[in-house]
């Protein structure tokens, strides 16, 4: 069941992406330095900040979609089919785009709008990579459909465990990075603040 009424879909997302944007530059996300920051295991904004999106929203749509509520109907969500060879080379290169820009899609966007030239470049590389990928595409297609996985498979189903299950896993991975983290980040003294932030 669709809970949003087709006229209002481009408003609500408009609005939610302002907010997420804002949130990410308001964490400091929109400066390459926290990006490269987390890989070298100095700065942990990044893993905090998305583990904690990840775990919210596992355990917010458990919860709205229970039978008890049932106020999400989980049938209707998009879920893509896994192609494991295209997501392993895929996930490979982001990240390399990740350490060596400093940005990904979504920071690169809140660095450009908050002033940053560089951000820019790496928007221009993005839409140049996806004029390459959809050029070569005949090409790369076989790579890209094989090892497809069973269709809109999810991760409970995968590992055969029931969706709570994977929800209190995802909250136990999530406090062992922040201890984790908070040990790297006191070690380095590597904690980039938005005093230095606001120096670029």
């Amino acid at each position: 069941m669709n809970y949003i009424p087709q006229y209002m879909e481009i408003p609500v997302l408009i609005i939610f992406g302002a907010l997420f944007g804002y949130f990410l530059e308001a964490s400091g996300l929109g400066s390459p330095k926290k990006l490269n920051a987390q890989f070298v295991l100095k700065d942990w904004s990044v893993f905090k900040v998305m583990f904690t999106a990840i775990v919210v929203a596992a355990a917010g749509l458990l919860i709205l979609g229970s039978e008890m509520l049932w106020l999400i109907d989980s049938s209707t969500f998009n879920i893509p089919t896994t192609f494991f060879w295209a997501m392993l080379i895929g996930g490979a290169l982001l990240g390399i785009g990740l350490n060596v820009g400093g940005y990904c899609p979504g920071t690169s966007v809140v660095g450009f709008f908050s002033g940053r030239i560089d951000a820019l470049f790496f928007i221009i590389g993005i839409i140049i990579g996806v004029l390459l990928f959809a050029i070569l595409f005949e090409y790369i297609e076989p790579l890209y459909l094989a090892a497809q996985g069973p269709e809109s498979q999810t991760l409970s189903e995968l590992i055969d465990l029931p969706a709570w299950t994977i929800v209190i896993i995802l909250f136990i991975l999530a406090v062992a990075g922040f201890i984790l983290g908070n040990r790297f980040e006191k070690k380095s003294n590597g904690v980039i603040s938005s005093d230095d932030l606001e120096k670029e």
